[in-house]
């Protein structure tokens, strides 16, 4: 969010001073005159920025995962690309859609303006739509009463920050349409009396309110998700993850489309 006010705020200047020149200093310098530098410079960098702005407010918007909470979908390191119009045109900061498209659907990965704080950009998956009834009980989804489909696969093994090693038993789940791969840890996690993760620890069912979505990360026990601040509303939506275009450190993640 702070990136997109940078950019708004250089494209207002430079396309004022832009206009500034072209309807009244122009007309006020001698004939063979050069331009000023500031001129010069702005309407150099103007279309370059509008164009920037352009495609990452309507079209696409790179992102780096900052954290292994959607392991092993997705790895810290990894830098993604977001298609910004699949859930609808939105006014750049205002984030107020003006031209609807699509909505989530149940499975998608999705960026969305972290709810305690909308400045910070959060990814994680879809599980829960508008109306949906979720129980998550003994690490197993229910959603409107049924069962999700899960498979073993094995351990998996990773470091977490300190250089710790965990493994994990890694699951194929089925979310709607899409089969994915989940992990699931051997530890018990606490949280608020009033979160959506102590209804879930005490076998309560959650409704997911109209205009909101509950989002878990595939790295079940190592995610601050829906059950520890709450649902996401319709408001805070960024965008659909759909590609790795970069991991410097795993070259192989290059070109994996994200599902």
């Amino acid at each position: 969010m702070y990136f997109a006010l940078f950019m708004v705020a250089i494209l207002l200047v430079t396309g004022f001073i832009w206009l500034l020149d072209s309807l009244v200093l122009k007309k006020k310098r001698p004939v063979g005159a050069a331009e000023p530098v500031a001129v010069e410079y702005a309407k150099s960098f103007f279309p370059v920025i509008f164009v920037v702005f352009f495609v990452r407010s309507f079209i696409v918007e790179p992102f780096k995962i900052p954290s292994g909470s959607m392991m092993p979908t997705l790895l810290a390191g990894d830098y993604i690309l977001v298609n910004k119009f699949t859930y609808g045109l939105r006014v750049p900061i205002l984030n107020n859609t003006f031209f609807e498209i699509n909505h989530p659907t149940r499975g998608d990965v999705f960026v969305f303006h972290y709810p305690p704080e909308p400045s910070v950009d959060y990814i994680k998956r879809v599980v829960g739509l508008p109306g949906d009834k979720i129980r998550y009980q003994d690490k197993r989804l229910t959603i409107n009463g049924k069962f999700l489909d899960v498979q073993d696969v094995g351990d998996y093994a990773y470091v977490k920050p300190g250089l710790n090693m965990v493994t994990a038993k890694q699951y194929h789940e089925q979310l709607g349409n899409v089969t994915h791969d989940i992990l699931i840890n051997e530890w018990v996690n606490s949280y608020d009396s009033d979160a959506i993760g102590a209804k879930f620890a005490n076998d309560e069912e959650v409704t997911v309110p109209a205009g909101h979505y509950l989002a878990m990360g595939d790295n079940r026990d190592d995610s601050s998700d829906s059950r520890v601040w709450g649902f996401v509303p319709e408001k805070n939506l960024v965008g659909k993850a759909f590609f790795i275009w970069m991991n410097f450190d795993k070259g192989s993640r290059i070109g994996n489309p994200i599902h």
